[in-house]
């Protein structure tokens, strides 16, 4: 079943705002586990990660910022 607009709209805010920020900690936790690796390889894990979270997310965000879909056309 297919989410509607705004139910998208509101799961990607929840997304955004507590998702993200929890998933930025947990990143930048594991890679101090590490101790500290060069700064080539802690950037190369952190765009890697950073890719990595929106893959699942794609249809959430898809056509976001695009007008209601859904919403009447007359005036």
């Amino acid at each position: 079943m297919a989410l509607s607009y705004k139910a998208r709209r509101r799961w990607a805010l929840v997304i955004l705002l507590i998702a993200l920020p929890l998933y930025i900690l947990t990143a930048s936790w594991a890679v101090t586990l590490l101790e500290r690796p060069s700064i080539l390889v802690e950037l190369l894990i952190y765009v890697i990660l950073g890719i990595v979270w929106a893959l699942p997310f794609r249809a959430v965000f898809r056509g976001i910022g695009q007008a209601d879909p859904d919403a009447n056309r007359d005036p």
